[in-house]
């Protein structure tokens, strides 16, 4: 809610500190781009401030000089893995990058499937892509990687990759997550470029882990929580220390993979440019944090997200324990438990009091609203309705929806469509009041209160449907639950729970 990061300055030094980067590469420089481009909700939610398309803005200052790879592994391929922000396939979301990247000017030259050896489910990738008149290229797994350098500078390592070919001078190579082998594809690069007379260059523009924020600090364990999945861990850079006598921040895929790029630039320049995996990066984004507290405040609050995110695809045997219990660890390390989170306390506490299953939302005021389920109506749909009606100065014995609307969408819902689950979603809610709003100015006034919900965070003590969740998506709301499904009408205790 309040604001802790600079944007404004951010764009400005960012954007120089790039131009920089460029000129140092006369000819042509592969631009790795960590995190998202267009939509990084996970800066914008621990830097409270940051625009999540702040990335895009600056780089459209060089769309006439860029063009855009977009990474793709084939083991997420192979596994369905999901964008949890958007709650889509990183195979969909690709093609959705590559609209996004055209419809703003930008030059999509092709899609890079990495970690290939075979996989049917990437030939059946390829050939779709290709039937759209994508040019798609493939890298293979290479054995040892990283540390066996002498394999993979040679004909047998990199040399076995696909030549991307390229022709603008700054080539920004992303993904639509982290671990897709984007560098790998900037070093392979490096490697045909070379072989071909072109001397060519690779900075690393992530935005995560902040180099010049301490190891422990709530943004970097919030970044740790962010990758649980991957296992990356936030280590001090030995090399900068090294080198330079200082401390920063980096991780353990960036400092594997460092003495590949030195072994390449050696053999490319006689001499590596960079010192350091830290030397890489073009991150300036620890300069502009304006207000510390609130962006550790908001950072502890992501990492606990990220845990019920993290049990919430363990229940729906999506995830591992592994994942679990790696975030477990960092609630130590950042000195927090579940109750950080206020919501989570207060939806607790409603359902103790009613023996069903609540939610509970914080508003932008720091004022708690709770709700839950009735014969009526489930625990979020009531929610909005509580929400909306205290934002608009509604009184709470109000009911905005009468009884005898609600029972006809009811008996539709169970006797015509089969359902189980008589109650309420927050579709039907919306819509409901949509239909009374043209009659009843109670319901246009609690309809007008939805935007104030963007940024709001609640609470479930169970597991939304796939529709309420969707819901809190579109309203910009910020959505935990219990790894718990709705029983008889009842929560199951959640046992996983700190």
């Amino acid at each position: 809610m309040k604001i802790g990061f600079d944007n404004e300055k951010y764009v400005n030094i960012q954007s120089e500190h790039i131009k920089e980067r460029i000129a140092q590469f006369g000819n042509k420089l592969y631009l790795e781009l960590g995190g998202k481009l267009f939509d990084d909700h996970h800066a914008s939610r621990v830097l409270p401030g940051f625009k999540p398309d702040s990335k895009l803005s600056m780089l459209m200052q060089l769309k006439d000089k860029a063009e855009i790879v977009i990474v793709i592994s084939a083991l997420d391929i192979e596994k369905n893995k999901v964008r949890q922000d958007l709650g889509i396939t990183y195979d969909m979301d690709v093609l959705r990058l590559r609209t996004e990247f055209i419809d703003k000017g930008f030059m999509v030259s092709s899609v890079v499937i990495t970690h290939y050896n075979g996989q049917s489910s990437a030939d059946n990738y390829r050939k779709r892509l290709e039937r759209l008149g994508v040019k798609v290229f493939l890298h293979y797994t290479i054995e040892g990687y990283p540390n066996n350098v002498a394999l993979i500078d040679s004909e047998e390592g990199f040399g076995r990759n696909d030549y991307v070919e390229t022709t603008r001078p700054l080539v920004i190579v992303t993904a639509p997550g982290p671990g897709s082998g984007k560098m790998a594809v900037c070093l392979s690069q490096l490697y045909h470029e070379n072989r071909r007379g072109i001397e060519a260059g690779y900075a690393k523009f992530e935005t995560f882990p902040v180099w010049n924020l301490p190891l422990k600090h709530p943004v970097n364990i919030a970044y740790e929580a962010a990758t649980a999945d991957l296992n990356d861990i936030n280590i001090i850079d030995p090399f900068h220390l090294e080198a330079y006598g200082t401390v920063a921040v980096s991780y353990n895929r960036d400092t594997e993979i460092f003495p590949v790029l030195n072994a390449l630039f050696e053999g490319i320049y006689g001499e590596n440019p960079y010192k350091s995996p830290t030397d890489m990066g073009v991150n300036m984004i620890g300069f502009c944090i304006s207000d510390e507290e609130v962006c550790c405040n908001a950072a502890k609050d992501e990492v606990v997200r990220r845990y019920y995110t993290a049990l919430n695809r363990l229940a729906n045997g999506d995830g591992n324990d592994n994942e679990v219990n790696k975030i477990s660890l960092l609630f130590k390390q950042a000195k927090i438990d579940t109750s950080y989170r206020r919501t989570t306390v207060f939806a607790r506490e409603r359902q103790d009091e009613t023996g069903m299953p609540s939610a509970a939302m914080e508003l932008e005021d720091g004022t708690i609203i709770t709700g839950g389920s009735s014969p009526l109506l489930g625990p979020s749909a009531a929610l909005i309705l509580n929400a909306t009606k205290h934002l608009a100065g509604i009184n709470h014995e109000v009911k905005l929806i009468p009884q005898s609307l609600i029972e006809p969408i009811q008996k539709t819902k169970t006797e015509y469509l089969g359902g189980h689950n008589p109650r309420l979603h927050t579709d039907e809610v919306l819509v409901a009041l949509s239909v009374l709003s043209s009659k009843d100015e109670n319901c246009q006034k609690a309809l007008e209160q939805l935007p104030k919900l963007n940024g709001c965070q609640v609470h479930s003590t169970v597991m939304l449907s796939e529709v309420d969740r969707k819901i809190f998506k579109k309203l910009g709301v910020g959505l935990t639950c219990d790894p718990t499904r709705k029983k008889s009408g009842l929560a199951v205790q959640n046992t996983l729970s700190l």
